[in-house]
């Protein structure tokens, strides 16, 4: 009787415990994050015709751009369209540089052409890092760097007021770094100021040679309304997207950062769309001079990947800064593209009045990438349905003395930053490269005051006379650092 029973007793027990167990499953699914629950996480929803923010998490907290980057591009390429600098049949050179971009990419050649309007178009389908490098070094002619700079001007201008850009197709760099509002703000300013090239993100495939591309951003053409924008991801980042829908009269932009996958992002954004499109006012205009304040404070953005925690987590969302109505006059180019003092005083935030142009291009100019970085980042390449890449990994230094004083006779300036810390950052990573010429040089920071904040001159001293430290100046150029030097 015992050992006939004891089958079905062991049997009804083990089914409560697995029953329990099921229970228990069942109630932590229930209590698990959203998908977008995430600490890189940050998302904003605005309606474009009234500027009234419908939903924001964490709208103006630092991120990763990735390849949100391109949408700057695209926008300083359609400016210089429409000043006649050249036609969407012009061709594009491009450089060894250019070609030699990480993936995702065309495959364009060293030395090969294509048109402007073929490289708009592997942009928005294939996020090719190719193309917008080769379109960047033609707008500005011939230098990345360059236009990069140019990119962080158009941001300040547009009252991107967080967003920091070091080159043109957002591959890895820990100091470029945007938010979700200020992504929002270059959506609307691509639709507002060039109706007329829009149309290029509502692209579903493109075609070259013998290649059928097809449009990573997965919500155009199958999403209601939904005409675009871009999409975006690196492992730093997390999946990216900024995505504009129009339907019914009403007009939304709406932008998720640091998503956890591709799909999550994309399942997020459908909900977005689906819920506040709805809300959006059908009246207004879409073409708003900005009138408030921007919510976030004007601020250089810091170099390392820790301040990515630095966020508005509490902040509410508040009344959207629309961009101004229209390209701004200030910063098109003429003929023989050279970026104006304004430029790099966007850049730095030291007034242009008060140094030369080549003092301003110097402070402004964007530390570039070493070899070995490089490497790094190269070998942290996502495989599959990537725009970029990254690595989150950065190089140790050791600290440079500062002193506050200035020093007699001639000294060599090589940049602008916002913290001591990364003044000095600046100094150790010229005197690792300089090698000997800097080895009897003294690294000194000098505070200044600049629009209400403060912000520091990372410099060496210690130069007899001029030769000396325009030699020493020169050979730091040679190795990549940018300079000036000057009379103390």
């Amino acid at each position: 009787m015992f050992s006939a029973s004891f089958p079905k007793a062991a049997a009804k027990t083990q089914g409560k415990r697995l029953g329990c167990l099921l229970a228990i499953a069942l109630s932590l699914t229930a209590l698990a994050p959203a998908a977008h629950a995430d600490p890189k996480y940050a998302g904003i929803v605005v309606d474009a015709k009234t500027g009234k923010v419908l939903y924001g998490e964490d709208p103006d907290g630092l991120r990763y751009p990735a390849s949100l980057t391109k949408m700057m591009t695209l926008y300083l390429t359609f400016e210089a369209l429409e000043a006649h600098r050249f036609t969407l049949d012009t061709l594009v050179p491009v450089s060894a540089h250019a070609a030699g971009q990480a993936p995702t990419k065309l495959g364009v050649r060293p030395g090969g052409k294509v048109t402007v309007d073929q490289a708009i178009r592997a942009i928005v389908t294939r996020s090719a890092n190719d193309m917008a490098t080769a379109l960047g070094e033609m707008v500005a002619g011939g230098s990345e760097d360059r236009f990069a700079q140019i990119m962080t001007a158009k941001a300040r201008a547009l009252g991107m007021t967080r967003t920091n850009y070091r080159n043109a197709n957002g591959l890895p760099n820990t100091a470029a770094m945007t938010t979700a509002r200020d992504q929002a703000r270059l959506g609307i300013a691509l639709r507002q100021h060039f109706p007329q090239y829009y149309g290029y993100f509502s692209i579903r495939s493109f075609t070259f040679g013998r290649q059928v591309i097809g449009n990573h951003n997965r919500l155009v053409g199958t999403v209601a309304g939904v005409d675009g924008i871009k999409t975006g991801y690196t492992r730093a980042a997390g999946s990216n997207l900024a995505t504009s829908a129009q339907l019914d009269g009403r007009s939304i932009v709406a932008v998720i950062l640091g998503g956890r996958s591709s799909a999550a992002r994309d399942a997020q954004m459908r909900k977005l769309v689906a819920e506040y499109l709805p809300k959006a006012s059908r009246g207004g205009t879409s073409n708003l001079i900005s009138q408030a304040a921007p919510a976030a404070p004007a601020m250089p953005v810091p170099r390392t990947p820790a301040v990515a925690a630095v966020s508005s987590e509490g902040r509410q969302a508040s009344a959207f800064d629309l961009p101004n109505s229209g390209p701004l006059p200030d910063t098109r180019y003429d003929r023989q593209p050279k970026p104006p003092m304004e430029v790099a005083a966007a850049y730095t935030g030291e007034s242009a009045q008060s140094r030369s142009a080549s003092e301003a291009l110097a402070a402004a100019a964007p530390e570039p990438q070493t070899r070995r970085e490089g490497a790094a980042m190269k070998r942290d390449l996502a495989e599959e349905n990537v725009d970029d890449v990254t690595t989150a990994s950065t190089r140790a230094s050791s600290r440079a003395s500062s002193s506050a004083q200035a020093m007699s006779g001639w000294v060599i300036q090589i940049g602008v930053s916002p913290s001591e810390k990364m003044a000095l950052d600046l100094l150790q990573n010229a005197q690792d490269k300089g090698g000997k010429v800097l080895r009897s040089a003294k690294p000194f920071t000098v505070a200044f005051n600049s629009n209400g904040g403060q912000i520091y001159r990372a410099r060496f001293g210690g130069f007899d006379d001029q030769k000396t430290a325009v030699d020493a100046c020169t050979v730091l150029k040679r190795k990549g650092v940018s300079c000036w030097a000057s009379a103390q």
